[in-house]
């Protein structure tokens, strides 16, 4: 039902799509918006098995003349089955909110079930090893000219989809969209936009409340205020299909919310009555969204005390903790992220250690892996898992936030999460719970950026490419230390947020 028509097929087989399947791919991603409109899911199943398609069958040289025959049948095709595309940002809006996280993760995955681990989850398979895929993904780009990482031939075609426009334009955010002050003299430490949209975003605040907002509105507005929590929140986290948010706090309870009305589904309390300071879902397959509430797997820390702090993974459909599901660590947890699979978990302490936890899809049990010593005594505040940073530079990579004055790229080395420093970017960072992000697009634009907030009340983007030079562009405008950043799905909007419990939306500058 989603392959290529054999027509089409026979076109590829006869010229090959060794340099043009990413093309090909583009313009497919392009419509995939329209296909199966109600169920979303099929349309991440449909190009991840296009891009297999593609990838099996450039092997073979191909003639340019039949390249550009083929790319305009297929164009011709999709426009006559799906009608013309409004305009160029239809494509931003939508088929990237559809296909992103598919293409963060389609390196990772096969569509063989085999690849499936029990009870339907996941796993990657064994040529997906972090050294294997670095390796592979980085095979094609072995005769480009030395220095010359961005851009190279390879990356026309997303350079296309991006507009072809340079790293600065893309980020050149300039105006405030909107400020929300609802939490004014209370730190808001944490906000993220819903998964793939455009205008829902939500935070929490030491005031012990989250705020989900929309800025479809005229003027934005915030939708629900979440009440419940007897402490500060320190943190929370979207489910895949939005419709749930977890989130923790000093109070000792994790509870369980529901997004259109803010009522409390659920609350799990620490059986000592601990502070527990992050939490994130366990990544899981879009296809499985349906059915991925009654076996999602949410990872809290716990801190019991002062001498014993344990990561712990706990079914939220039951409130129970998984069996085999802790691990002890050496000081509090403050930040944790997964790798795209979800077959690594990153836990960053207040002591200024990193640990990789290898994770079980079956069971949810943790087994510790490696622990890397970043500055003793400097806490992780902040840790953001990218599969690759960008077509060009396609390691799998760790965004650090750690209290020395530095914002810290990692390079993952292997399938046990090991890091090696890739390079630093200067900041004020020496004591406030600072966060960073990868820019959802950047695979699809020229170059490749991440943002940080600072202890200088300002907001920076940084080219990771740039080796002199590196701020693109530095937001000004909040009256404290800049404690979280987040984008949405299209990079339109940029919020930020800071100590002061002042939240700002940025706009990006039209062209």
């Amino acid at each position: 039902k989603y392959l290529p028509r054999p027509g089409i097929l026979s076109i590829l087989n006869v010229c090959g799509m060794a340099a043009v399947w990413q093309q090909v791919l583009a313009v497919d991603a392009r419509y995939n918006a329209y296909r199966t409109p109600t169920f979303p899911q099929f349309r991440t199943q449909y190009i991840r098995r296009r891009s297999q398609l593609l990838r099996e069958n450039a092997k073979c040289g191909f003639e340019p003349g039949l390249r550009r025959q083929y790319l305009r049948l297929r164009g011709q095709l999709l426009a006559l089955r799906y009608g013309p595309l409004s305009e160029q940002s239809s494509f931003r809006a939508s088929s990237v909110r559809s296909s992103r996280t598919t293409l963060d993760r389609m390196e990772d995955f096969e569509e063989d079930p085999r690849g499936q681990g029990a009870r339907g989850h996941r796993r990657s398979v064994s040529r997906g090893s972090y050294q294997l895929q670095a390796q592979m993904n980085r095979a094609v780009y072995d005769e480009r000219p030395p220095g010359a990482l961005v851009p190279t031939s390879v990356a026309e075609a997303s350079r296309a989809m991006a507009g072809d426009t340079t790293l600065s334009e893309n980020y050149a955010f300039a105006g405030m969209h909107h400020i929300f002050d609802q939490h004014v003299d209370s730190a808001v430490p944490r906000l993220q936009f819903a998964n793939d949209d455009k205008h829902l975003l939500a935070c929490c605040s030491l005031d012990g409340t989250l705020s989900i907002m929309t800025l479809s509105t005229t003027p934005p507005s915030v939708k629900v205020v979440l009440k419940g929590h007897a402490g500060p929140v320190t943190d929370f986290a979207w489910s895949l299909s939005n419709d749930i948010i977890v989130s923790t706090s000093k109070d000792g309870t994790l509870r369980i919310w529901n997004t259109e009305d803010g009522r409390c589904i659920r609350e799990v309390r620490d059986p000592e009555a601990s502070e527990l300071l992050c939490c994130t879902f366990q990544p899981m397959n879009n296809n499985l969204t349906v059915v991925s509430r009654y076996m999602e797997y949410l990872c809290s820390v716990l801190q019991v005390g002062n001498t014993k702090h344990l990561l712990q993974v706990v079914n939220i459909s039951t409130g129970k903790k998984v069996k085999g599901g802790s691990s002890k660590l050496t000081g509090r947890v403050l930040s944790m992220s997964f790798d795209a699979p979800g077959r690594i978990l990153w836990a960053g302490d207040d002591r200024g250690s990193i640990f990789s936890f290898l994770f079980d899809m079956a069971t949810g049990k943790l087994t510790k892996a490696k622990r890397l010593v970043v500055s003793e005594g400097s806490p992780i505040c902040s840790i953001s898992a990218r599969s690759w940073i960008s077509r060009e530079a396609r390691d799998p990579s760790l965004l650090i936030n750690a209290c020395v004055n530095k914002l810290l790229l990692y390079r993952v080395v292997d399938n046990e999460g090991t890091l090696q420093l890739k390079r630093s970017f200067p900041i004020k960072h020496a004591s406030q719970p600072l966060h960073s992000i990868f820019c959802p697009l950047m695979s699809f634009r020229q170059g490749a950026c991440v943002v940080t907030g600072s202890e200088d009340a300002c907001v920076y983007f940084f080219d990771v490419e740039r080796n002199t030079k590196a701020i693109v562009n530095k937001l000004q405008g909040h009256g404290g230390p800049v404690l979280d950043v987040s984008f949405n799905c299209d990079e339109s909007l940029l919020a930020s947020a800071d100590s002061t419990g002042m939240v700002i939306i940025w706009r990006r500058e039209q062209k």
